[in-house]
C-alpha cells in the first residue's frame, strides 16, 4: 500500500481551499432588489460557517434536505456550501415546474428547511399547505424586505436567521461517499426522479470541469453561470469556482440579452456558461445594437443541442469560442465537452467547425459507449447510430431513494440518447430515442432538420417532429416560429434544405406556430408540439393522403 495521507474529498474542502488560499477574489451578484452586492470567497466562507451553524442550532439531523427555490445569487452560493459541508443535503429545486411538481418534489425529496428568493412568494404560497414535512421557511433577503402578510407561518429572512451565529465553525469530517446535494429530472413524462450526488462526485466532478479540455477555468476568469443553479447545480461551476479562485459572477433573475451583455462588459467576465435559448437573445440584442464583447473570450453551451449557426455567430462574428457540451441531471451533469485535439487544428475550418458541432469528447472519470437494439457494443465510425451510454464516479447508480435493482445495465447508465461516435472519440447526439424518426426503415435525425431551419435568418426557433405515414411509417415536419417582423413561407423554407441534406430527409411540411412549448430547463417539449392542434391534423388519414 502507498504511504500517502487520506484525506475525505468534501465540499467543505473545497470551501476551506478557497478562503485559504484565494479568500480575496470577487463575488458579485445582481440580487433581485435590483443592486449589485458584492464580497469575497473570504466573506461567502464567513457566512456559509454561519448557515452550518444554526442548522446544528434548529438540530437538523445529518443528511437533511434542505430545499432551495432560488435564482443564482451569493446567499444560494453560501447554503451550497453550508448546507452540504455541514452533513445535510441541499436539495435546488427548479421554480419553473407546475406548482403540483414543486409540492410532490419536496414531499418525496422529504424537506425540512425550504429557502427562497421573495420573487417565489407566491409559488411558495401556493404549494405550502401541501408539504407537511418542511418545518421552516426562510426568505432570502434582509429583515426589512420580509413581507408582513406571507401567509406562511413562522416565515423568517435569512440575514436574522443567521446573523446571531457565531463566525467559528469545525467543518465536520465524514465519509466522502455521503450524499451531498440532490436534483429532480425535469419530469417531462412521469413524476421528476431524484438524483443524489456525493461529496466525492462533487469534488471529482469539480477537478474535471477545471480541466484545460473541459471548462479551464481558472484564476484568471471571471466567470459567468447564467445556467440557473437549480439546473443540476448550474453545471457544476460553484464547485470549480472554489476550487480555482476565479470571480463569479451571478445575474440573479434578469436573463434577458440586454442585461447579460451589461454584467458581461461591466464585470469582465472572460467565461459564460448557458443554454441556446439565453444565447439567442444575447446574440440578438447585440446584432439589434451593434455591439461587441471586450472580453469575453469562452462559453460552455450545453442542456439542449447548440445549433450550428449559434456557433458560427459566437465565434466568426464576436470571436468567442463555443465549447459545445452534453450531459443529464444523471451526469452531474459533465459527460462530454467539444474542444479540438492538436491534430486537428490543422484542418480547414469547415472541417473544425463539423467537429466543434458535436458534443464532443469524454473527459476522465466519464465514459461511453454506443450499443444495438441487441445491446451490442457499436462501431466508433462517425456514422453508426446506437443507445448511448455512460458511466464514471459522477454518474448515477440509481434514483433516489434507492432500489435494489438500480437504474444501471450491466454497469452502464442507458442515457435515452441516440448517438454516433467517431474514431476520435467525439460524440454526436443525433436524437433522443422518444424521438428518433424512422422512415422506410431508415432513421432520420429531427435535431439535424431543426439545425438547418434555425440557419435560416427568419427562423428564431424550430423543432422537427415526425408524423405519422400510410407508406413509410413517418415523416418528419419542422414547426417553426419565425423572427418578429420577418417574412417567410413553406416553399422557401424546404428550398432552404437542397443540398444540405438527402432530399427523403427534407420535412413533408413546414407549421408556423406563435410559440414552441419549453420545458422548465428550456428544452422543447416534443411531447407538447406533437399534441398541438396542427400537428395533430396531420396525422388524420386525410391530410396523410
Amino acid at each position: 500500500m502507498g504511504l500517502m495521507q487520506s484525506h475525505p474529498l468534501l465540499i467543505s474542502s473545497l470551501l476551506v481551499h478557497a478562503e485559504r488560499h484565494h479568500g480575496d477574489s470577487e463575488i458579485v451578484s445582481r440580487r433581485i432588489e435590483g443592486d449589485l452586492h458584492r464580497y469575497q470567497w473570504r466573506d461567502m466562507a464567513r457566512r456559509a460557517r454561519q448557515v452550518a451553524r444554526v442548522l446544528d442550532d434548529i438540530q437538523l439531523p445529518l443528511s437533511g434536505r434542505v430545499g432551495t427555490l432560488a435564482w443564482n445569487g451569493y446567499r444560494h452560493l453560501e447554503l451550497y456550501f453550508g448546507v452540504s459541508g455541514s452533513g445535510r443535503v441541499l436539495h435546488t429545486i427548479n421554480p419553473r415546474l407546475h406548482p403540483d411538481q414543486i409540492a410532490w418534489i419536496a414531499n418525496h425529496a422529504g424537506d425540512q428547511v425550504l429557502c427562497f428568493d421573495l420573487t417565489f412568494l407566491p409559488l411558495v404560497q401556493a404549494v405550502h399547505s401541501q408539504c407537511p414535512t418542511i418545518l421552516y421557511y426562510v426568505a432570502l433577503c434582509d429583515q426589512k424586505d420580509l413581507p408582513s402578510d406571507s401567509g406562511i407561518p413562522g416565515l423568517i429572512s435569512y440575514e436574522s436567521w443567521i446573523e446571531k451565529q457565531p463566525e467559528d465553525y469545525t467543518w465536520p469530517q465524514f465519509d466522502e461517499n455521503a450524499a451531498s446535494s440532490m436534483c429532480y429530472t425535469s419530469g417531462t413524462t412521469g413524476h421528476p426522479k431524484g438524483v443524489l450526488y456525493s461529496h466525492r462526485s462533487t469534488v471529482l466532478h469539480a477537478y474535471s470541469a477545471a480541466l484545460p479540455d473541459s471548462m479551464a477555468i481558472s484564476a484568471r476568469d471571471a466567470v459567468l453561470p447564467v445556467v440557473p443553479m437549480f439546473h443540476v447545480n448550474a453545471w457544476g461551476i460553484p464547485y470549480a469556482a472554489a476550487l480555482t479562485g476565479c470571480k463569479l459572477v451571478f445575474p440573479g433573475k434578469q436573463l434577458d440579452g440586454k442585461s447579460v451583455y451589461q454584467l458581461i462588459e461591466e464585470e469582465g467576465v472572460t467565461f459564460a456558461a448557458g443554454v441556446p435559448t439565453v444565447w439567442q437573445m444575447l446574440l440578438d440584442h447585440m446584432k439589434n445594437e451593434n455591439l461587441r464583447f471586450s472580453t469575453l473570450r469562452r462559453t460552455v453551451i450545453g442542456g439542449a443541442a447548440c445549433p450550428p449557426a449559434m456557433i458560427q455567430a459566437f465565434q466568426a462574428q464576436y470571436g468567442v469560442e463555443v465549447i459545445h457540451a452534453w450531459g443529464m441531471t444523471e451526469t452531474s451533469p459533465l459527460g462530454s465537452l467539444c474542444t479540438l485535439k492538436n491534430k486537428s487544428l490543422t484542418l480547414p475550418a469547415d472541417e473544425q467547425m463539423k467537429l466543434r458541432c458535436k458534443q464532443g469528447r469524454a473527459p476522465f472519470g466519464c465514459d461511453f459507449k454506443i450499443v444495438g437494439d441487441d445491446g451490442e457494443p457499436l462501431p466508433w465510425d462517425g456514422k453508426t447510430f446506437g443507445d448511448l451510454y455512460v458511466k464514471g464516479p459522477w454518474v448515477v447508480r440509481d434514483y433516489f431513494p434507492g432500489t435494489e435493482e438500480g437504474a444501471l445495465v450491466d454497469g452502464w447508465f442507458p442515457t435515452g440518447d441516440v448517438a454516433t461516435i467517431d474514431t476520435d472519440g467525439y460524440m454526436h447526439i443525433t436524437d433522443r430515442s422518444k424521438d428518433v424518426i424512422k422512415s422506410g426503415g431508415e432513421w432520420i435525425s429531427s435535431i439535424e432538420i431543426e439545425n438547418i431551419a434555425m440557419a435560416h435568418p427568419a427562423v428564431q426557433l424550430a423543432a422537427c417532429v415526425g408524423v405519422s405515414h400510410p407508406k413509410w411509417d413517418e415523416r418528419p415536419i419542422i414547426v417553426v416560429v419565425t423572427r418578429p417582423g420577418m417574412a417567410l413561407d413553406k416553399q422557401e423554407l424546404l428550398a432552404f434544405y437542397d443540398g444540405k441534406i438527402a432530399k427523403w430527409q427534407i420535412p413533408d411540411d413546414v407549421v408556423f406556430v406563435d410559440e414552441i412549448p419549453l420545458g422548465a430547463t428550456g428544452k422543447m417539449l416534443k411531447s407538447r408540439i406533437r399534441q398541438m392542434p396542427e400537428i395533430s391534423a396531420l396525422r388524420e388519414p386525410a391530410a396523410e393522403e
